[in-house]
């Protein structure tokens, strides 16, 4: 194991930020939580592979992301498209009881959110909540700075097409 970075400084500044982002991606607190355990205990397992201390937050990114992913895919009983995907998110968010639907806008954005594909939802994620620089994004999924500068573009649009579509319809 890595000696400068301790078990429990990496849970103490991270397990916060990385149980956001996994929720973002999975919607489900109980799936969340799991997927956040399951993401320290392979980064405690994995930690001597872990080259340069200073990448340790994009490195448990990715775990935490391909985790997700890996999850997202395993409970597909069948291919999904992203419509498809979107929808089977979207019934989990409106179930959920970690939800505050009095709060409108926020609920909106979070559909807008379920609404992009699975890529664009983690770039967008990584950049907008996590503040991630396109860099350390690139690290967590293995890309170019720019595709994701891209894909963060399209993923802006996308979300404020539906929250002009939704605002009309109200």
């Amino acid at each position: 194991m890595n000696e400068t970075i301790h078990p429990n400084e990496l849970i103490a500044r991270y397990q916060e930020p990385l149980y956001w982002h996994i929720r973002r991606l999975v919607v489900s607190h109980e799936d969340a939580r799991d997927l956040l355990q399951d993401t320290f205990l392979q980064a405690f397992r994995s930690m001597d592979q872990l080259r340069d201390p200073g990448a340790v937050k994009s490195w448990l990114y990715r775990i935490a992301t391909n985790l997700c992913y890996r999850h997202l895919q395993r409970n597909r009983i069948v291919p999904l498209s992203t419509e498809e995907l979107s929808a089977q998110l979207l019934e989990r968010l409106e179930a959920s009881t970690y939800v505050d639907f009095e709060r409108d806008a926020e609920l909106r954005f979070q559909q807008a959110l379920l609404r992009l594909t699975e890529h664009q939802r983690t770039v967008f994620t990584l950049r907008y909540y996590d503040e991630m620089s396109y860099e350390e994004i690139a690290r967590v999924l293995d890309s170019t700075p720019g595709s994701l500068r891209v894909t963060y573009h399209q993923a802006v649009e996308r979300i404020k097409t539906y929250l002009r579509t939704e605002q009309t319809m109200i």
